[in-house]
């Protein structure tokens, strides 16, 4: 099934999801842990009749899920076809009966509060260097590549964030690990000024307000990531 663009992910208009990084992700806030095993429980129903089914982690307070297809088909500039891990239609028919079980449920969606962890590293030798970081992360080094046609690092059963590979034409002593943390479109401003306030700074905005780099006072720098191709236009 094709991979959807982010244009096709903002037409769908699924106001209780957002896209972060590969997947769409969602947060409903439950009453206690019995209203959030029953609404999993009836998700997962709906997930059978389908054939698909999300990501789920059950916390105090709400249930998050995040809704990608293992086997979405991208074709690059050439023709040539990759099997990734991306949004298809299969995810968004999905998306859309969990938010009408939600609604059932009595349970309302808090979009704005989903965030997602990655992690980055800047090499110049990312097919040398990838397997030692699949085994170390994952425990194998057949990670490297899952879902991705380049040599970044998932691990399947979703303990630990994505690790990929940027190109790195500095110097060796220049930081090379960096977190990117994806946030909901309507925060992002809310989240720069907090990083601002807590004492960081803004040390790239080229790319922004997509894509932000910052730094603590020590220099550390992290990126700042909102999707805003798959975000509806008011």
């Amino acid at each position: 099934m094709d991979m959807l663009r982010g244009a096709q992910i903002a037409e769908a208009d699924l106001t209780d999801w957002r896209k972060l990084a590969q997947g769409l992700h969602a947060r409903y806030l439950v009453r206690d842990f019995g209203a959030g095993v029953r609404f999993v429980a009836a998700v997962g129903e709906a997930g059978d009749a389908l054939g698909h089914h999300p990501r789920v982690s059950l916390a105090r307070g709400c249930v998050d899920l995040e809704l990608v297809s293992d086997d979405a088909v991208y074709r690059d500039d050439d023709g040539t076809e990759y099997v990734v891990e991306w949004v298809t239609q299969q995810d968004v028919d999905l998306a859309r009966r969990i938010s009408a079980i939600a609604a059932e449920h009595g349970l309302d969606a808090d979009p704005a509060s989903v965030s997602e962890l990655e992690l980055g590293l800047n090499t110049a030798a990312s097919a040398t260097i990838a397997p030692v970081w699949a085994a170390l992360l994952t425990g194998s080094a057949e990670s490297r590549g899952r879902g991705s046609p380049s040599d970044e690092v998932r691990d399947a059963t979703v303990r630990v964030p994505n690790l990929w590979f940027g190109d790195d034409e500095h110097e060796p002593a220049r930081q090379r690990f960096h977190v990117e943390v994806y946030v909901a479109p309507e925060v992002l401003e809310q989240r720069l000024a907090a990083v601002v306030a807590a004492g960081g700074t803004v040390v790239d905005d080229s790319d922004a307000p997509s894509l932000t780099v910052i730094a603590d006072q020590d220099g550390n720098r992290g990126v700042l990531v909102a999707d805003l191709s798959a975000a509806k236009k008011d």
